[in-house]
């Protein structure tokens, strides 16, 4: 006897219930990280407030911009916080030519912004991460030719891959159709030109996954290849795939904002904030400056945050770093 009391295990306990999978998360080394890292907290927390801003744009924003009966063309190029000679009006961030509260299109404008990120991401990813399971794992002539067309499109700033593409759709679109489809045209037209780095990603580690014994068993035990793939090698490279996401939807943001603001991106009938942008940015030397300041202040925050939170995870991630 060393008068050392033995340790009791929760589980020998009936009175001590198991932590929750909440208590549980909360305990993990990934959210220690994440309290412990001042960048990623103040970026989740920028990110957060954007999104939910731009996600109850019609129940926070004081105006429709885009209703013409709500709009008065008297209180036009009213600056912010000043009340408009002719009615009075005070608008927070101002307004534009057509009497447009800015603040109000900027929450508008951030719906498409981030829904066009987003829906480029996930298309980009779900093209890259398919093309790179089959690359790595079958190898062959389907690896050769798949990576040989990545290296061509990586030979092309991904900006006019994505004017082409653009272009190249819109043409084939209907006249009648063309503003209607242009977001999803938009889409199609950003992901297609950024699935390769998901591509090249997941090559790499599935050619590393697929010589581990855990596959080999799932060989052994009469699994198809399809079924390796997507329920044993996928969920084993997905960690740097949800980094290459983050950090690619910022450059989603500002694929859109550009070619928004090179004209051949978002309508004018549901514009951005590249739109917004383009717009504010005739009216700069003409001394209204918040047409252009406000909604470029907010992409920078939206798309530096996002980047600065793919960075962070981009760390938090790396085995080479724990």
């Amino acid at each position: 006897m060393t008068g050392i009391p033995d340790t009791e295990l929760p589980s020998d306990r009936p009175d001590v219930l198991p932590p929750s999978r909440l208590r549980r998360a909360w305990d993990s080394d990934f959210a220690f990280k994440f309290r412990r890292s001042p960048v990623a907290v103040v970026s989740a927390a920028v990110v957060a407030f954007l999104v939910l801003a731009a996600l109850f744009a019609p129940l926070i924003a004081p105006y429709d911009p885009f209703n013409p009966a709500s709009l008065n063309l008297m209180n036009g190029f009213t600056a912010p916080m000043e009340p408009n000679a002719f009615t009075g009006d005070v608008f927070w961030m101002g307004t534009d030519d057509q009497g447009r509260d800015v603040f109000s299109t900027i929450l508008y404008g951030m719906r498409i912004s981030l829904f066009v990120g987003f829906a480029a991401v996930m298309l980009a990813m779900l093209i890259g991460v398919t093309v790179g399971l089959l690359a790595g794992y079958v190898g062959g002539w389907t690896e050769t030719l798949i990576m040989r067309v990545a290296d061509v499109q990586l030979t092309f700033p991904a900006i006019l891959v994505a004017m082409l593409i653009f272009g190249v759709a819109k043409g084939f679109t209907p006249v009648e159709y063309r503003d209607q489809m242009a977001i999803w045209v938009l889409i199609l037209a950003i992901g297609l030109s950024d699935w390769v780095q998901f591509a090249r990603v997941v090559r790499g580690a599935t050619l590393v996954e697929k010589n581990k014994e855990y596959v080999q068993a799932a060989r052994l035990i009469g699994r198809k290849g399809p079924a390796i793939m997507l329920r044993h090698i996928l969920p084993n490279v997905l960690s740097p795939v949800l980094v290459i996401a983050t950090i690619s939807l910022a450059l989603a943001i500002i694929a859109e904002a550009t070619l928004s603001f090179l004209g051949v991106g978002a309508p004018p009938t549901q514009p951005s904030l590249g739109t917004l942008i383009r717009i504010g940015q005739g009216f700069l030397f003409s001394g209204e400056w918040w047409i252009l300041l406000f909604p470029a202040a907010t992409l920078l925050a939206l798309a530096l945050s996002v980047n600065l939170l793919g960075d962070w995870l981009r760390d938090a991630l790396n085995p080479r770093l724990k």
